[in-house]
């Protein structure tokens, strides 16, 4: 039997889903009367009928979910967790997770978004082993989105005394943050933890369990919350945060089954792939997507990076 339960709760196919189950219920009395043998041609012709009106209510629920769908993908996504994860390369990975936070937090300001720190996680040199930040503004995600994959760095470090050039990574996720979403948790596949967030804040934040963790037993994603004041409130961004990251692995998952018959050189899912190289001693970034090159890295490293994004966009396009 066909499970109409997600079209009942929707607004837009309720009263559809209830002429649904009002030929399921006709369809159920006419097979009590198949048992008589007078009446069984009737039946007969009268339950192939129903059948065609199910089908035909059911195929308009379909579409009406399917232009749902269509519509939040198209429409823009203001609201965005830009994530930033050290790889390869230790401590030097981890400043480079730094540098290219604040890149992105200087292109922010310029574009006058609003930046919040949503959870973070610092190296012994003052890095970044991990950081996610809330960004909210207009097409925040349109611009964004090709951000997503690895990053990498070549450069001698300071520590270096032999000169060799070191080679260090950091990956980038790009989260939209959907208003309306279909995409519903099983609190049976989600396990909640809470402690004190630590660092600024305050007393309140030393005293309070505030900070959240949120781990989705199925596929292992483990989510933190700890810039808001209180647990509720973090346990609400943990939640909206997941939601984004599990749509994005359904995401990452239908676009490499598509990988094949895609034209287009610009991925926006697939996090493990690696998309740029920052060359300091050439004094040259190279998105290998495009094959392009941009120079001045101190300037892109100051939030100048809007070129790079333009061609990412029109390459889409194209």
């Amino acid at each position: 039997m066909t499970d109409i339960s997600q079209y009942k709760s929707n607004q837009r196919t309720a009263y559809l889903a209830q002429s649904y189950e009002k030929l399921l219920s006709e369809e159920s009395e006419l097979h009590a009367m198949e048992k008589d043998p007078q009446m069984k041609t009737l039946v007969a012709e009268d339950l192939k009928n129903i059948e065609i009106q199910k089908g035909a209510i059911l195929k308009q629920m379909k579409d009406i979910f399917a232009e749902e769908e269509k519509e939040s993908r198209q429409s823009p996504t203001n609201e965005i967790i830009l994530e930033i994860r050290a790889g390869v390369g230790g401590e030097e990975a981890a400043l480079f997770a730094e540098e290219l936070s604040l890149m992105y937090r200087r292109y922010a300001e310029k574009k006058g978004w609003s930046v919040n720190v949503v959870n973070e996680s610092t190296s012994a040199l003052g890095g970044y082993k991990e950081v996610s930040f809330e960004f909210r503004g207009k097409d925040v995600y349109d611009e964004l989105k090709y951000e997503t994959g690895v990053h990498r760095i070549q450069r001698i470090p300071e520590t270096e005394k032999s000169g060799r050039v070191h080679t260090s990574t950091a990956s980038v996720a790009i989260l939209p943050i959907r208003k309306k979403t279909k995409f519903e948790i099983n609190p049976a596949d989600i396990e909640i933890e809470t402690s004190r967030a630590g660092g600024k804040g305050g007393q309140n934040v030393n005293k309070v369990e505030t900070a959240v963790r949120i781990i989705h037993k199925p596929t292992g994603l483990d989510v933190r919350a700890t810039s808001e004041r209180s647990q509720g409130a973090n346990k609400e961004k943990a939640m909206a945060i997941l939601k984004a990251k599990l749509e994005a692995l359904k995401e990452e998952g239908e676009s490499r089954k598509l990988a094949a018959d895609r034209k287009s050189q610009i991925g926006t899912a697939d996090r493990s792939e690696k998309i740029r190289t920052y060359n300091i001693l050439q004094d040259r970034v190279t998105d290998h997507r495009v094959k392009e090159n941009w120079h001045n890295l101190p300037d892109i490293f100051a939030g100048n990076i809007s070129p790079i994004i333009k061609t990412l966009q029109k390459a889409s396009k194209e």
